[in-house]
């Protein structure tokens, strides 16, 4: 995986909670010099703290698929 939010999915993916994805996040960082660098690029890019942007990541994972889940719904009450 080239690409950091391609790894914060395949992360979030695998996790049962944010809480276990940060952590599993957080240890990755710190043994991968190359995927750190990758998160700072990343949080330099889109204006987010290191400290939070994973985090700010997952709020956003979560609420698109929160809004996949409305949009179904959605189409199962017009029937």
């Amino acid at each position: 995986m080239n690409n950091i939010t391609d790894i914060f999915d395949y992360i979030l993916k695998q996790a049962d909670s944010i809480d276990i994805a940060e952590s599993e996040f957080k240890k990755l960082i710190h043994e991968d010099p190359e995927i750190k660098q990758m998160y700072r690029d990343w949080c330099h890019e889109v204006g987010s703290s290191e400290k939070n942007g994973f985090l700010d990541y997952c709020e956003e994972y979560m609420d698109s698929q929160n809004s996949i889940w409305d949009t179904l719904n959605d189409y199962d009450s017009d029937y």
